[in-house]
């Protein structure tokens, strides 16, 4: 048999490979790492995360939950990962990125039928199933041999990454332990909090006005994610924008004055050592001396010492709505599959599910079966139906949330009118049901 070809060894690549493997087929996953680098990446490994370390929240009920929850029970090599993992992150999973990518890529190394090859694909097969998975860094030569097999040009939008911080560095008489509302998953206190009182937080927000930046030459009409802005962008749009978003002081309590700060700096533990913190929100594209010196106007990090610098870096996508059909394969040519942020999803768990899909479908593929979309009533169906069926017009990446779900019929919706906490535990518990009778 054939082996299925997939193009990109990060979450979406890893999770297809491991799909195809465990149904007993071949599968040669192609990875460009290290033979050629990305702007973003600092290893070889599968999987390595390059933003964030949080793959949502935990909470029960809500839609990052669901999509999770929908993925354990379809065996998610990835998910099983991230529990090894985990590091403390109140009510999100947060992981140690190189105990996580280590976990993926040793698993794969492990498992028969899978054969790596370190190498940049610029041709695609011209026979068999092949899935792309070459995320949003996808080398130009790939680019454009996508942009030649779809018909289309490329799409841009600009996304960025956030600073680490080292965790010894951080001044605790200033800086204190809570998690938002008292709330977490173990009990304890899971963020360092470093609070602005409002003096200072006006000096911060002239300096963030102020600062020099780096100078990427990105064209106007090229977008940032509007989830993921530099902060130098939402100071911007007001004084007050970073103080009700990513640095809003709302449940939490400083202890040396009993009261909430007026905003505050969240630093979210990136390794299972507590020796690093990622600043929670705080992407940027400052130079680095002037976010060292901005960084340091933050109570608490005065002395701080950065292990990274906030970065910005270009991400491609393809036009999904008008290329594929619900089961990610591409309408003109169905053996092939595309899967991860390069199909237009935001978010490491959608990644996740894209390429967990992508693998189950072409190995149905494989074998002569006709893949099956998800039903549409769960997060991974919605997911698909969103990718495959948006305006292709206005077409951006999209997390999973609610909105993507179908609404609940008329008589639960009256029922559940002013219980918006039941609407959507009945819709996450109908969702399951359906996740469990398509597996």
């Amino acid at each position: 048999m054939r082996p299925i070809t997939i193009i990109g060894g990060g979450l979406a690549g890893s999770e297809a490979a491991w799909q195809i493997a465990r149904a007993g087929l071949p599968a040669v996953l192609h990875e460009m790492r290290p033979v050629r680098t990305t702007p973003a990446h600092q290893t070889d490994r599968m999987a390595e995360l390059v933003c964030s370390n949080s793959l949502k929240s935990e909470s029960p009920d809500t839609a990052p939950w669901l999509l999770k929850e929908e993925l354990r029970r379809m065996d998610s090599l990835l998910l099983r990962a991230a529990a090894t993992a985990r590091v403390p992150g109140g009510h999100a999973l947060t992981v140690d990125r190189d105990v996580f990518a280590a976990e993926v890529t040793a698993a794969l190394d492990r498992l028969p039928g899978i054969e790596i090859r370190r190498e940049e694909v610029t041709r695609l097969p011209e026979e068999g199933i092949v899935i792309i998975a070459s995320g949003p860094l996808t080398s130009d030569a790939l680019a454009a041999e996508v942009a030649r097999i779809t018909g289309s040009g490329r799409l841009y939008f600009y996304d960025s990454i956030s600073p680490i911080v080292d965790a010894s560095t951080v001044d605790m008489s200033i800086a204190f332990r809570a998690s938002r509302w008292g709330k977490s998953m173990d009990g304890t206190d899971d963020y360092v909090n470093c609070p602005f009182n409002r003096e200072q937080y006006e000096r911060f927000i002239d300096a963030l006005l102020e600062a020099q930046r780096h100078t990427p030459h990105i064209p106007d009409d090229i977008p940032y994610f509007e989830a993921c802005l530099p902060v130098e962008e939402l100071a911007r749009r007001g004084r007050d924008t970073l103080r009700f978003g990513p640095l809003k002081p709302a449940g939490l309590v400083d202890p040396r004055t009993g009261r909430w700060p007026w905003a505050a700096v969240q630093l979210r533990q990136e390794n299972l050592r507590s020796s690093s913190y990622n600043l929670v929100g705080f992407q940027n594209y400052l130079k680095y001396g002037e976010q060292a010196r901005i960084l340091r106007m933050i109570p608490g990090l005065e002395n701080a010492e950065f292990l990274r610098f906030g970065q910005i870096h270009r991400n491609t996508y393809i036009n999904a709505p008008a290329l594929l059909d619900p089961t990610l394969c591409l309408r003109s040519d169905p053996r092939v599959l595309f899967a991860g942020q390069i199909a237009g999803i935001e978010g490491y768990v959608e990644s996740i599910a894209t390429g967990l899909l992508a693998g189950r479908h072409a190995a149905r593929m494989a074998i002569g079966q006709t893949p099956v979309a998800p039903p549409r009533g769960t997060a991974l169906g919605s997911l698909c139906a969103y990718i495959s069926g948006a305006d292709p017009k206005h077409y951006q990446p999209a997390n999973i949330t609610f909105d993507l779900l179908p609404q609940l019929d008329e008589e639960s919706r009256a029922r559940l009118k002013h219980d918006k906490k039941a609407r959507h535990a009945e819709v996450c518990r109908r969702a399951l049901a359906a996740i469990e009778s398509y597996v």
